[in-house]
């Protein structure tokens, strides 16, 4: 799991990068089960309900799974995920109906509420169940589209930095920087050049220092600068840096 590249097809470096930290862990998530429970699925029901998370140390299915999320592609991991779920509920015999093809969230999501009114099956595959909301929320989250788009933007930027020096790689990089006035919901945010910045200086090597250079560094300063004093709400990290 890389920690400022976007190359992995691998659903759990996007699980661990998407969904909410768990308090007082580093490497675990909360996964929210309100879709388990007959509550209605508002924000403020979502935090009186307690988190699932990925670590099932307990539950040998769900063990499995998560080794098939670190360790297959995505396409693959999610399959695994709708066989698991379909032998959980056939061994509890509860009403599911196996479809073959491309397995969607919802897809999963559906399968998932079979468990819902039957505790004794809710408490026998808990752990999976956990599991497989982890994928099905982290599939679901814009993150993950905007995940596609870093990874070519990624690609983007190493065939430039390839091709020619640090400072057109910049200077490319100048216009996308937009603040928070002039962003849409697909434009990158701070954090994301934060990101995108450690990646190209990690992969570029030795970088010939000179005039052009200082310029363009300059200006990608004054833009982040201006981006982060424009931010209505700093997020944890922008705050902690500055």
């Amino acid at each position: 799991s890389g920690a400022v590249g976007h190359h992995g097809d691998n659903l759990a470096e996007k699980i661990l990068s998407v969904l909410p930290k768990l308090p007082g862990h580093k490497t675990d998530v909360m996964v929210n089960m309100v879709e388990l429970t007959a509550l209605p699925t508002t924000d403020e029901t979502c935090n009186i309900i307690a988190p699932g998370c990925l670590a099932q140390p307990n539950d040998p299915a769900a063990k499995a799974l998560w080794e098939s999320f670190m360790n297959l592609k995505q396409k693959e991991a999610v399959m695994e995920a709708r066989r698991h779920l379909v032998e959980a509920a056939s061994r509890e015999n509860l009403p599911i109906k196996m479809s073959m093809g491309e397995v969607t969230p919802e897809q999963l999501s559906s399968y998932i509420q079979l468990f819902k009114n039957n505790l004794k099956a809710l408490e026998n595959h808990c752990g999976l169940l956990q599991l497989v909301l982890a994928a099905v929320q982290t599939l679901k989250h814009p993150q993950t589209s905007k995940w596609d788009n870093f990874l070519a933007f990624e690609r983007l930027l190493l065939q430039t930095i390839g091709e020619s020096e640090m400072p057109s790689v910049l200077k490319q990089l100048l216009p996308m920087i937009k603040s928070y006035k002039e962003r849409t919901k697909d434009d990158y945010a701070c954090e994301d050049f934060l990101v995108l910045l450690i990646y190209i200086y990690s992969v570029v090597g030795e970088i010939k220092c000179g005039k052009e250079l200082d310029t363009a560094e300059g200006e990608v300063k004054k833009a982040l600068i201006k981006t982060i004093c424009d931010e209505p709400e700093p997020s944890p990290l922008l705050q902690k840096i500055t």
